[in-house]
Formats: C-alpha cells, structure tokens, sequence
C-alpha cells in the first residue's frame, strides 16, 4: 500500500503523520486490497477561527472513495477522517461479499427440483 502524506499551509510534523498512519494501519486491517491513500493535511485561515481539515483519497480496484473531516484541532479532525474512512470501507467490503453470495446463489433455486425422476419418468 501507498500512503503519501502531505499539507497545504501546514507542515507535517512526525506526530501527524504518525497519527495518520496508525489510523490507516487499523483500516488495512479490513481491508488488504488497497492500492494507495494519499492523505491531505490542511489549515483554513479564512474566518474568525482556524479550522483544520484532514482529506483522505484510497484508491481500491475499480474505486476511489474519498472522505473530508473538519475540526478545531487537527488531530481530531485526523481521528473522524479514519472512522470514516474506515466505514466507507466496510460498506464497501459488505457489498463486495454480498455479490459473491449472490452470484454463488442464483443456481441455488434449482436445489429444489428433483430432475432425475422427471427424467425417468419421461422414458
């Protein structure tokens, strides 16, 4: 998995990025088919308070699923983007299953049907 980190009128320091990555770690823990994350750090000035945003980008295969978290304090808007990464991609995942379970189960419909005696009763 990629992740690359950046900030845009913030620097990064090494406790946020750390922080990131221990929340990406818990999503690839879900999730293993992650292609790469790449995550936004960023500081609102306009306005009468600061407003730190946190934006994540996960690229999966055939799917990019993106999520924003504001708050007043970077780290926790860092924290609400992981937990909402991390619904997106069980959502993701659930689905992902339940088209396998589908798929395996259209033929599932015939189970009923006893074929081999309308067979011998047709001869």
């Amino acid at each position: 998995m990629n992740i690359s980190i950046s900030g845009h009128h913030v620097s990064v320091t090494e406790a946020m990025d750390s922080a990131v990555r221990e929340k990406l770690a818990k999503i690839e823990r879900h999730f293993d088919q992650i292609q790469s994350i790449q995550v936004i750090l960023s500081l609102d000035n306009s306005g009468a308070n600061k407003s730190h945003k946190a934006e994540a980008i996960m690229r999966v295969s055939g799917q990019e699923m993106f999520v924003q978290a504001l708050d007043d304090d970077m780290y926790k808007a860092i924290n609400e983007m992981g937990e909402k990464l991390e619904r997106q991609v069980r959502k993701y995942k659930t689905k992902q299953e339940r088209k396998k379970i589908q798929g395996a189960g259209r033929d599932a419909r015939y189970d009923d049907l006893d074929l081999d005696d309308e067979v011998d009763e047709a001869i």
